[in-house]
């Protein structure tokens, strides 16, 4: 089993995290996966339905971490137990869930973009829910991140045919609400434990459930499309580096840098994601951009001066 320490860097080590080239090295390659999560999606929803795709990733996930929840168990207790369950459930199963019924619908890049909202998301549950502290220009920048995530929904994607519903990006919205909770439970109610504990314990509560759906799913037929095997790469690559390693890399990030600059991740995920949306055939128009750049103009407002963290897509 992996020691507590085993992606701990020392000052003698050839990778110096202390260094900021090292920081922003991880921090792009985070970016990277995560802006890639959307497109891996799709193509696995080529060959499965929605729903498998999502119970895939969870279940997925779920056995990379293993080596990783065994020696953590004891550290369940009856005082986190409802945190952690609520992290597992909200904040990794619905928003798996939610996330691959939206990509039925609108285009990956989209989702990418909107996923953007998870930051704006986390300040309002917490100021409602967990009496946060909120400044003025905080409100401000979540006005501006919804009124551009609700302008970017009603402009539709220009490759969208007219069977196209694009009110299922609503379904990423919801994912980063589910985030925003996730997020401030860590934060408020998690703190004794560190960040590869509550990852890892957290799909101990969804991994199996999502193993037990695909028994009860039609596989049969899913795995009669030719390009199933296929798919099943693209799920199980976006379950390893998705979920497994950009959950461990985060970590690492924080602990050698802040949250604010772990946080910045939120304007370049975006990027990745339009990236691979664009080079698989989707197109953005002039207006999209123009909400694009409205949502984060409104994600910066509400990063400045107020330590908010991000879940992985």
């Amino acid at each position: 089993m992996p020691p507590d320490n085993l992606f701990i860097f020392d000052e003698n080590s050839s990778m110096n995290l202390s260094g900021k080239a090292w920081q922003w090295m991880i921090l792009i390659i985070l970016a990277f996966i995560w802006g890639s999560s959307f497109i891996l999606m799709k193509k696995g929803l080529i060959s499965f339905d929605n729903n498998q795709v999502a119970s895939f990733r969870l279940f997925f996930s779920f056995l990379f971490f293993i080596p990783f929840i065994i020696p953590r168990i004891r550290k369940i207790n009856r005082h986190n137990i409802r945190s952690l369950l609520i992290v597992g459930i909200i904040g990794n199963g619905l928003p798996a869930f939610l996330f691959t019924k939206a990509q039925t619908q609108i285009d990956s890049s989209i989702a990418g973009i909107l996923n953007s909202l998870t930051p704006l998301s986390a300040l309002i549950i917490g100021l409602i829910f967990y009496k946060s502290g909120v400044k003025i220009i905080n409100i401000l920048g979540v006005l501006l991140g919804f009124i551009g995530a609700f302008g970017l929904i009603y402009q539709g994607s220009p490759t969208g045919g007219q069977d196209q519903n694009n009110w299922y990006a609503l379904f990423v919205v919801v994912a980063t609400i589910c985030y925003g909770i996730s997020v401030n439970e860590v934060k408020h109610k998690l703190e004794d434990l560190d960040g590869l504990s509550i990852a890892a314990l957290s799909f101990l509560f969804t991994g199996p459930l999502g193993g037990l759906y695909l028994l009860f799913s039609d596989l049969g037929s899913s795995f009669s499309n030719p390009y199933a095997l296929q798919s099943l790469g693209f799920v199980m690559i976006l379950a390893v580096f998705g979920s497994f390693l950009a959950m461990i890399l985060f970590n690492i990030l924080i602990k050698y840098t802040t949250a604010i600059f772990g946080a910045s991740v939120t304007y370049i995920i975006p990027i990745f994601a339009v990236f691979w949306g664009l080079f698989d055939g989707e197109k953005l128009s002039l207006d999209q951009f123009f909400w694009i750049i409205v949502i984060l103009i409104g994600v910066y407002l509400v990063n400045k001066k107020k330590l908010i963290e991000i879940s992985a897509p």
